[in-house]
């Protein structure tokens, strides 16, 4: 009755940034199996143009693999995944930012196929569409600006959204470790910042791909909030939850909060493992009722 834990990145992030905390899990004695979604890590593009010297024009205009991924092939590869994962138990869904509109969709389609749903400052949309939550006040700390500060050509053009992460902008490089990583080192800024991959795909889902009470409302879910989160600040996960709770009041989230920014989670994994792993422990103890 072991549980495989499923672990689901967000935008520009692949399966590799998950290492250090499969390791931690690993030693705990769990098991887990980190997704790349489609279009994402050996299945992204990464051109000539975008080793150094870099050539911006050529970076600006050379196709990438992800171009026409939708929020639907994200969710098939996700359910496809799920599906192998529960062949041999119970599955426990993990999402992190973006990652969390392909689990929630997911949930809505397979809930057969998850036994916990976890969002750690991860995305479920309930009320609104999630680029409608931009313009509400939870989210008015964000600085929308910060990505197109390294865009890399004409998303409309591209059929992708293309940022130039090795850029050496300083005013960029100063904006992205204030959005991700602003209580950790230079180092381990410019370390995670080199996991991350240039294009992402356009489409977030509509309101048909928000939480569904019938479906999602039946597994049981926790929140993890990241309390100096600056990407997804404390109040918008608040509000999320808060969203959640109302849907389905008698299945609420269990929730739990670890301080740190949007990524020092994943580089100091410790303590968001030990969380985790308290959430396998009623199946490791054999007590289903506790689920």
């Amino acid at each position: 009755m072991q549980p495989t834990f499923v672990l689901v990145h967000g935008a520009f992030a692949n399966s590799f940034s998950f290492a250090p905390l499969q390791a931690e899990l690993g030693l705990l004695g769990h098991r887990s199996v980190a997704v790349d979604l489609p279009g994402h890590g050996f299945g992204a593009t990464y051109s000539r143009a975008y080793q150094a010297p870099q050539d911006p024009e050529g970076l600006a205009a050379v196709p990438g693999s992800i171009k026409g991924v939708t929020l639907a092939d994200n969710v098939a590869h996700l359910i496809g995944i799920l599906e192998r994962a529960k062949g041999n138990g119970p599955v426990i869904l993990v999402s992190h930012s973006r990652g969390g509109i392909t689990a929630t969709a997911a949930a809505n389609a397979r809930p057969d196929l998850i036994d916990r749903i976890v969002y750690v400052s991860a995305w479920c949309p309930v009320d609104l569409d999630v680029n409608d939550y931009y313009a509400e006040p939870e989210m008015a700390t964000v600085d929308a600006a910060s990505l197109a500060m390294a865009l890399a050509g004409n998303p409309a053009e591209l059929g992708l959204l293309r940022i130039n992460f090795r850029t050496a902008d300083p005013a960029a490089l100063a904006a992205f470790k204030a959005a991700f990583l602003a209580d950790g080192t230079d180092e381990e800024f410019l370390t995670f910042l080199n996991t991350f991959q240039p294009d992402e795909n356009l489409d977030v889902g509509t309101s048909a791909d928000r939480a569904q009470a019938e479906s999602w409302g039946r597994i049981p879910k926790t929140f993890v909030r990241l309390a100096d989160d600056t990407s997804l600040p404390l109040a918008l996960q608040d509000r999320l939850i808060r969203e959640g709770d109302a849907l389905t009041p008698d299945n609420p989230y269990d929730v739990h909060t670890l301080e740190g920014s949007h990524l020092k989670w994943l580089i100091d994994p410790a303590p968001a493992a030990r969380v985790l792993a308290e959430l396998a422990e009623p199946w490791r103890a054999g007590d289903e009722r506790r689920v």
